[in-house]
C-alpha cells in the first residue's frame, strides 16, 4: 500500500511542477500573474505535502 501512496504523489507532484512551473518561469505575463500563479503553486505544494504525510500514517495503520 505504502508503494501505491508513493507513486499517487510522486505522479502528482510531477504535475504540478510541469502544469504549475512552468508558466511561472516561463510566462510572458506580467511580474504580478507571476507571483499569483507561483504562490498558487506553493499552496498546491503545501497542501500535497500535508497529504503525503496524511496518507503515509494512513497506509502504516492499514498495514497493522
Amino acid at each position: 500500500m505504502r508503494i501505491l501512496v508513493h507513486a499517487v504523489f510522486i505522479l502528482l507532484i510531477g504535475l504540478v511542477t510541469f502544469f504549475g512551473l512552468g508558466p511561472v518561469l516561463m510566462a510572458d505575463g506580467s511580474m504580478r500573474e507571476r507571483l499569483v500563479t507561483g504562490v498558487i503553486v506553493l499552496v498546491i505544494y503545501l497542501i500535497l505535502g500535508f497529504g503525503y504525510r496524511k496518507g503515509i500514517g494512513w497506509a502504516e495503520r492499514k498495514r497493522n
